[in-house]
């Protein structure tokens, strides 16, 4: 009988990546996750991976870097590391990336900084994002629990159980408590695709959005636009989990097609920093006004990264009746957060999200309004009383949201 940890292991090697058998698989992960990482690794290895090849990463060595080095550092990009990255993506290798930062960990750290190495990075890693955003390779985003993130979350608790918690909760959100996560996880995208197929019939010209806290939002779609959810697909056909959990059915906006204002309804935590209370006004896609009453340089940084920063890549329909928003909990951390709220995405879209994308230039992507940045941030705007009009393309109105959630 598999604990808990094996089950979980067991349904990112075969669920998440589904990892095919001899090929590699390159994993991200924060040296304070090492032990859950070595069992993803041997398992792995025993499901018949050809390698596997780790990546960690230390945000409190990165803080001191921040802190002490010199300005001119954060602009470079080391050339071994892009080789890194690019032989492996190029040999088809599968991509796993524990998520479990401590959220407020560079809140003295100058964001320019961040933003600057931010920056060199995504530029460096071009091709690596772009073939990862278009599904070329497998990926997926997973979490488990440090100290750090779990006392953020559970503040009133010593750490021991905070971890103990915040482990419980995850194992909720991504079904390892059920007697068969993978069964469990072909159920659930069963039901996330009957909303995507709903959304995909009506062929929706555009999306209204409002509520109390301020938002009054009119997104057009593109023309081919297609809705996606639960599972992705290769261009061969293998199919894997970006996100565990996902709640989500998502789609693109038209990048010249979104006009008026949004609220955010729950903090943002980039790069090691919390935005919150912040709102965007949009005009013909762009933004030309925002605000944030805690974190406003960081916001401002994230937004002038390039030009496609000022303009959405990604519309996200989350119900507020979900497993994750009915928890209760404030994760700071946008993979279970975005899960718990209808949300939107600043910055790059997934090409994937337009029919036969796979077959059309870049030019002929950008012509039907699909935008392109070095960022692709979520931010969330889902409340208990978000309503959402759907347009079809026969100017028919059909409720898609009522009182925060689908009202089909």
């Amino acid at each position: 009988m598999l604990n808990s940890l094996e089950k979980y292991a067991l349904l990112i090697v075969r669920t998440g990546l589904n990892l095919q058998p001899n090929q590699t698989l390159v994993i991200f992960s924060p040296i304070e996750c090492a032990p859950f990482t070595r069992l993803v690794a041997q398992t792995a290895y025993q499901e018949g991976a050809r390698d596997v090849v780790i990546q960690w990463r230390d945000e409190l060595f990165s803080k001191i870097r921040y802190l002490g080095g010199p300005e001119e550092i954060f602009a470079e990009f080391p050339d071994w590391q892009r080789d890194f990255y690019l032989t492996y993506v190029r040999q088809g290798a599968a991509f796993l990336t524990i998520s479990a930062s401590d959220p407020e960990l560079m809140r003295n750290v100058k964001p320019e900084r961040i933003m600057n190495a931010q920056k060199a990075s995504s530029t460096a890693l071009k091709e690596y994002r772009d073939r990862l955003m278009s599904n070329q390779n497998v990926w997926s985003v997973v979490s488990i629990p440090t100290e750090a993130w779990a006392k953020k979350v559970f503040p009133s608790l010593p750490s021991n159980e905070a971890i103990n918690k915040l482990w419980e909760t995850i194992f909720m959100t991504v079904r390892v408590n059920t007697e068969d996560p993978i069964k469990s996880w072909n159920e659930h995208k069963n039901n996330l695709k009957k909303r995507m197929d709903f959304l995909n019939t009506h062929n929706f010209k555009s999306l209204h959005y409002k509520n109390s806290l301020g938002t009054d939002l009119l997104i057009t779609l593109p023309q081919k636009h297609q809705w996606l959810a639960g599972s992705d697909y290769t261009p061969d056909g293998l199919e894997f989990i970006a996100n565990m959990p996902t709640e989500e059915v998502f789609t693109l906006p038209k990048k010249n097609g979104v006009n008026g204002k949004v609220v955010s309804s729950m903090p943002l935590n980039y790069n090691g920093n919390l935005i919150e209370q912040f709102s965007f006004t949009f005009k013909d896609g762009k933004i030309i006004d925002f605000s944030a009453q805690k974190g406003y340089e960081t916001l401002k940084n994230l937004i002038e990264t390039d030009e496609g920063a000022y303009y959405l890549g990604e519309v996200a329909l989350v119900p507020f009746d979900s497993p994750i928003s009915n928890s209760k909990i404030l994760f700071y951390n946008t993979l279970f957060d975005e899960n718990a709220s209808c949300h939107l995405a600043l910055g790059k879209a997934y090409p994937v999200c337009i029919k036969n994308s796979e077959k059309m230039s870049p030019d002929e992507l950008a012509k039907l309004g699909v935008n392109d940045s070095l960022i692709h941030v979520d931010f969330m705007i889902g409340t208990n009383d978000l309503e959402i009009i759907g347009v079809t393309q026969e100017d028919k109105e059909i409720p898609v949201f009522q009182n925060g959630n689908f009202a089909f």
